[in-house]
């Protein structure tokens, strides 16, 4: 059965920090660009950001750059979502998800932009910003 586990989130004040993973089962990341989708409370799910997997590129939303960092371990299969400076505003249910990826002589840019490009999803992971 091929799935993403997360694990991390929790509760945290303002300015503080947080890590979340996401583990492959059944499957190699290796292949795959991984991104980081958020959704709060009646609101939209957004993209936050994307690493790829042909040359470790990353993509990240503006509400997020300086803030947020993504890396992965293809030795674990997983990847990290490193939070800092957390927000208020972050505050919302985490999903990692992956979708396969071609190699190319020039390899596009990951992006978050399209959440239907994405495969498979882990079951999410609340990330709560309060004092």
């Amino acid at each position: 059965q091929l799935q993403l586990v997360q694990s991390g989130g929790g509760l945290v004040q303002p300015g503080g920090s947080l890590r979340l993973s996401c583990a492959a089962s059944g499957f190699t990341l290796d292949g795959y660009v991984i991104g980081w989708f958020r959704q709060a409370p009646g609101k939209e799910r957004e993209g936050v950001l994307c690493i790829s997997s042909f040359g470790g590129g990353t993509n990240y939303a503006d509400s997020v750059k300086g803030r947020f960092t993504i890396s992965r371990d293809n030795a674990k299969n997983t990847v990290y979502l490193q939070m800092n400076n957390l927000k208020a505003e972050d505050t919302a249910v985490y999903y990692c998800a992956a979708h396969q990826e071609i190699e190319a002589i020039v390899q596009p840019l990951c992006t978050v932009s399209h959440s239907f490009m994405y495969d498979y999803w882990g079951q999410g992971a609340q990330v709560t910003v309060s004092s």
